[in-house]
């Protein structure tokens, strides 16, 4: 098992142990978890801007690399969840981000001067 299968495989078994089963979501139900994952991680995104010193008027902020790091696992734990609500496993997520990487590096190959959100259809 490769790293990305085993945080899929311990993420599967949090929202377990927390009560949300992402398995045979009607589509009414997959968007609510859908926004509730988007929710949380906005929340999350918010604390790991509170880690660097954004209000240029307070001089008592100092940036807090360790809280940092922590809020970009809470965001990978939501961000995993909301793959697999999508029914999306590690394999998926691998394949669609080769595909997509492949895509971002022909847009600056381009010159990127023109979006054409078609590029990105067959991921």
């Amino acid at each position: 098992m490769d790293k990305l299968e085993e945080i899929f495989r311990l993420q599967a078994d949090l929202n377990a142990r927390i009560g949300v089963c992402l398995e045979g979501l009607d589509e009414a139900e997959k968007a609510r978890w859908v926004l509730n994952y988007t929710r949380a991680m906005q929340q999350e995104m918010a604390e790991l801007v509170d880690s660097v010193p954004w209000k240029w008027w307070a001089r008592y902020q100092k940036f807090d690399e360790q809280n940092a790091r922590v809020e970009v696992v809470d965001l990978f734990h939501f961000l995993v969840s909301l793959a697999q609500t999508l029914g999306m496993t590690a394999d998926d997520v691998h394949a669609a981000y080769l595909k997509k990487n492949a895509v971002n590096h022909q847009r600056q190959e381009s010159g990127y001067a023109q979006k054409d959100e078609a590029d990105s259809r067959h991921i």
